[in-house]
């Protein structure tokens, strides 16, 4: 009975202490659309399988934008990576149309390392989020433009197209400005291969497709190949980074309402968590958030068998619904992540772990 006391008076003392342990690097993951049938789904088809659900915190977050009870992901983006309910459509501007900078500006003024990588064009909403601050989530040129201010050491995505000047209604060419500001450009995932890390920053811009990646079966496992090697060449700045990685098309999976398709991506973007998960294992000193933007399809599940990985699925909208999404945390400073908060709040609870 004694020892029982004692471990709930010690549990009391350290649970206000652990608020403030700060780690060195973040890696947010984004399943863009996963709500938790999305997530569970994945789990089932894989006969009770799913890293993230082996994260040992957890949470949910509201996604209501600033104009709008149900967001997109262009709103949804900003509030995570700028703190500020923002109107539907809009990018990295609060809901006066007012700009703000995102996490990775912030981390990058402290001297750590930042990084994209994504399953959809670089351009594309959700990323463009974290870099850019226009009025639509279309501008994609001006969005693009905005990578040359260079607050994203290295990105990895879709989306060459909007970087060439033949394109490009300012006849720019993006690729060789990137260029010239260092940064090695790939155009092929085969290309990351041989790339090494070395000190200082390593500036990588990798445009695998003219537009959005095909579905995961035909990405040859980029996004994990992609998050390996980012965390490679991120880990090289002894202070730090903060990286974001984003499981795209679940989202256009669905929107379409394609199940199988939509699992697959969810799986996919799972096996990238799990790449995450082991290296905050080993460094000791990172955190890993596992979040969505929305909710796509309005999917329930009226039935299967986890033994037999069989789903009975039933969508009940082809468009994002207002439900909360469920949040997953591992590593130094996850209990920050319980309960039920607002998509705002990551932005302000990941500031305050890196001291931002």
């Amino acid at each position: 009975m004694k020892e029982t006391r004692l471990k709930a008076f010690i549990l009391i003392f350290l649970l206000p202490l652990l608020s403030f342990s700060q780690p060195k690097n973040v890696i947010l993951m984004i399943g863009d659309g996963m709500g938790l049938a999305q997530a569970y789904a994945a789990y089932t088809v894989n006969k009770g399988q799913l890293n993230m659900f082996n994260m040992p915190v957890t949470g949910f977050s509201k996604t209501y934008s600033a104009d709008k009870y149900i967001t997109d992901s262009g709103a949804g983006g900003t509030a995570m990576a700028t703190g500020q309910k923002a109107n539907n459509e809009s990018i990295g501007l609060d809901s006066l149309w007012t700009s703000h900078p995102s996490l990775m500006k912030l981390a990058k003024r402290k001297g750590l390392s930042t990084g994209i990588v994504v399953t959809c064009d670089i351009t594309h909403a959700t990323p463009a989020s974290f870099y850019a601050n226009v009025k639509h989530r279309k501008m994609e040129q001006e969005i693009a433009l905005a990578l040359l201010d260079e607050n994203i050491d290295i990105f990895i995505g879709g989306g060459l197209k909007n970087f060439l000047a033949k394109n490009r209604k300012d006849g720019l060419s993006l690729t060789d400005s990137l260029e010239k500001r260092g940064y090695k450009m790939v155009y092929e995932l085969d290309g990351l291969n041989s790339l090494k890390a070395h000190k200082g920053r390593n500036l990588l811009g990798g445009l695998f497709y003219d537009g959005h990646p095909p579905l995961a079966s035909k990405r040859n496992d980029m996004l994990s190949k992609s998050l390996e090697k980012t965390l490679e060449l991120l880990s090289s700045n002894k202070k730090g980074f903060f990286l974001m990685l984003e499981g795209s098309q679940i989202d256009f999976e669905a929107h379409l309402n394609k199940f199988d398709n939509m699992v697959e991506e969810v799986l996919d973007f799972d096996k990238a968590v799990g790449i995450a998960i082991e290296f905050a294992k080993k460094d000791k000193n990172t955190i890993v958030i596992v979040i969505a933007d929305h909710e796509t399809g309005g999917l329930t599940l009226n039935g299967g068998d986890i033994k037999t990985g069989n789903v009975k699925d039933k969508w009940t909208s082809f468009h994002h619904t207002a439900i909360m999404v469920p949040i997953y945390a591992f590593g130094v400073g996850a209990e920050n992540f319980t309960g039920v908060m607002e998509n705002t709040d990551v932005f302000t609870k990941i500031s305050s772990l890196l001291d931002l």
